[in-house]
């Protein structure tokens, strides 16, 4: 009961991140394959929109630069893959995406701007006030005030109060470009009504199933046969064996570190406590505990009036004294809480469903009430209430002190990491690793996805191996557990194996070939012979496969074998009931089936849903109408060249760009 008595409230988790994400880059487009262009020469710009024809022949253009580019992806790799934020690939992946996704922030913001839309600061206030910032922002509807604003802004990212709110204006201006274009958009209630139907359609069929797997076992050539296929194949093999490196490292751990790691100040925890307080508050809470007699929001009055009557029964013995928990335990319908006794633990304002928030944020403590929600009627009683604080130094002191020895220690390690490099740069890998004290390795030849066994986490020294080249200069990357300074002392090229050694991977890439049109074969031959004979039991025993029946499903429904259903096999619900499927292919399986059941939502189901099921309709309708005019602008401004790329700017152009 929990879970239905709590809110889906994952935006207080991730609050910030979502505004950022949305106002600085995620707006309403994709990526745009093949920008890149001349014309932006500044080294910090990464793009120049025009927004008219004209503005090109006076400069007139807005500029993206590299600098905010770069300082978006950086944020981006920190809060989702902070493992990869050395990582020179991946760093360069993420400045692509945003800085293509930042060009087309750019040009919807242009149109918007065309059309008149305007966003004042009175409108951005409303919008941190109202939206999912709102209950950090306005605890009580209390602005918790500019400087501990200004503090969470920049601790969480990394950016000016002015360069946050500009971003919100954007999203609000292109959220209101956004209801312009696709304010026409309608739906008709017929095709509501349809498409509700059809996506609520629930079938139950019986399916033969024949597995890649099973098949693959029979597919046994010959070794004339694979070598034959292997000369065939000659260039799919021609770099079968990956380009290999030798490495030549010596590492370190956080205790090998020249005078350990510094314990934080008194001075340096008041600082961090003090920069992020808005991280300690504490917002108000109730303690409470209930009884459900449920009831659902669309029951008769006579099933409501029974339920009611029953909360009131409870209601009279537990102030004539009756024991709560007990009475929990014996009556209340709320699975998730009856077995405490009804405990439902500490809850903040606005988490609950309406009703329910209302009673545990009003009732004196102790006072035992009914509260009506879609739920049925609760018994509940307010246990205990916290105001809204801050938690004291003392409280969090443990949680700083480790956060700062951890900051400490990472950044001991990234200075030692820095000053064996310049020696080992200056004096060479192995005069540098004997006045340390530390062990000179030189790995075997390893791939770019294989495993430098001595360390914890080779991949990133792996990666940058992999883009250096043989006899570069000394560098470092981080191990999980330390530093290696290295140098690639070798570089194997990749090249062709001999067939001998590749035999079983051409055993393997045969039998893959041979699968498809094979497992086609035997599914159609099941189905030809289920449909003449109208019998999928006596045909699957025929052709070897295994007849399994599937649970009631609708579109989404998974069923084993298969998959989901509305992807693999929608023609399955268009099927009358004991009618036979064709064959189905659902990847490494093929299937044929029979419908044993079909049910559909009733009219007065549809009705019911209608307005919900309209919405939804409506929304992806208007989602699709602007990605279509974003697209559609989009073209017009490459066409026009009225979107320039700095090539130099945004580095080496990557597969599927």
């Amino acid at each position: 009961m929990i879970r239905f008595l709590q809110k889906d409230n994952r935006v207080t988790k991730a609050l910030f991140v979502v505004i950022i994400a949305a106002a600085s880059v995620s707006m309403v487009v994709y990526l745009i394959p093949g920008l890149t262009g001349q014309g932006a020469t500044s080294a910090d710009t990464f793009a120049v929109i025009y927004p008219h024809w004209y503005s090109r022949f006076f400069s007139a253009g807005d500029v993206i630069s590299q600098q905010k580019v770069a300082q978006i992806a950086q944020m981006q790799v920190r809060q989702r893959n902070p493992q990869y934020a050395d990582n020179p690939m991946i760093m360069n992946l993420f400045q692509q995406q945003v800085g293509q996704q930042l060009v087309q922030q750019q040009v919807m913001l242009s149109e918007a701007a065309k059309l008149g839309i305007n966003v004042t600061n009175e409108d951005v206030r409303q919008y941190l006030q109202t939206g999912p910032a709102g209950q950090i922002l306005f605890p009580n509807g209390k602005f918790i005030g500019q400087q501990q604003y200004a503090a969470i802004i920049e601790s969480r990212f990394d950016t000016s109060v002015a360069e946050f709110e500009d971003n919100v204006k954007n999203d609000i201006a292109i959220r209101r470009l956004e209801s312009l274009i696709t304010a026409g958009v309608t739906v008709s209630d017929k095709e509501v009504r349809d498409a509700y139907r059809k996506s609520n359609i629930k079938i139950k069929f019986d399916y033969a199933v024949i597995t890649g797997d099973d098949l693959r076992k029979q597919i046994n050539p010959s070794d004339a046969d694979l070598e034959a296929f292997f000369k065939k194949n000659a260039v799919r093999y021609a770099t079968a064996v990956p380009e290999e490196r030798t490495i030549s490292y010596f590492a370190f751990t956080p205790n090998d570190v020249p005078g350990g790691v510094q314990q934080p100040t008194q001075q340096e925890i008041q600082q961090y406590y003090n920069a992020h307080q808005a991280e300690y508050s504490v917002p108000e809470q109730a303690r409470s505990r209930h009884i459900l007699i449920s009831v659902s929001a669309g029951a008769d009055a006579k099933t409501d009036a029974a339920a009611k009557a029953k909360a009131e029964g409870i209601l009279k013995q537990l102030k004539g004294g009756a024991n709560f928990a007990e009475l929990a335990k014996k009556n209340s319908e709320d699975p998730g809480s009856k077995d405490t006794g009804g405990e439902l633990g500490f809850a903040q304002r606005g988490h609950m469903v309406p009703a329910f928030d209302t009673a545990i944020f009003s009732q004196k403590i102790g006072d035992i009430a009914i509260v009506k929600s879609q739920y049925g009627y609760h018994i509940v009683q307010v246990e205990e209430r916290t105001p809204a604080h801050t938690q004291s130094l003392s409280e969090v002191l443990p949680t700083i002190q480790a956060t700062l020895i951890r900051q400490n220690s990472t950044a001991a390690q990234e200075n030692y990491a820095r000053q064996l490099t310049s020696e080992a740069i200056k004096n060479g890998l192995q005069k540098t690793a004997e006045a340390h004290h530390l062990q000179l390795v030189t790995t075997p030849p390893v791939a770019a996805q294989g495993v430098i066994s001595a360390l914890p986490d080779g991949s990133q020294l792996l990666g940058r191996a992999f883009q250096s080249k043989q006899g570069d200069p000394a560098q470092s990357a981080p191990t999980g557990e330390g530093y290696a300074v290295f140098q690639v002392t070798g570089i194997t090229p990749a090249h062709a194996p001999t067939f001998a050694e590749w035999k079983n991977h051409v055993l393997d890439d045969f039998r893959n070939d041979q699968l498809p049109p094979l497992l086609k074969q035997k599914t159609d031959e099941l189905a030809a012979k289920a449909k003449a004979t109208n019998d999928l039991a006596k045909a699957a025993k025929e052709v070897g496969a295994t007849v399994k029946t599937s649970d009631l499903v609708g579109e989404t429904g998974q069923v084993p074998d298969l998959g989901q259903v509305g992807q693999v096999a929608p023609q399955l619900f268009d099927m009358a009931p004991v009618s036979i499927s064709g064959p189905i292919n659902a990847g490494r399986t093929g299937v044929v089936a029979k419908l044993v059941m079909k049910t559909e939502p009733s009219p007065q189901e549809i009705q019911q849903n209608l307005d919900q099921a309209r919405d939804q309709m409506l929304d992806q309708r208007r989602n699709e109408a602007f990605e279509v005019f974003a697209s559609n602008v989009l073209n017009d401004y490459k066409k026009h060249n009225r979107i320039r790329i700095n090539a130099k700017a945004q580095g080496p152009e990557l597969p599927g760009m």
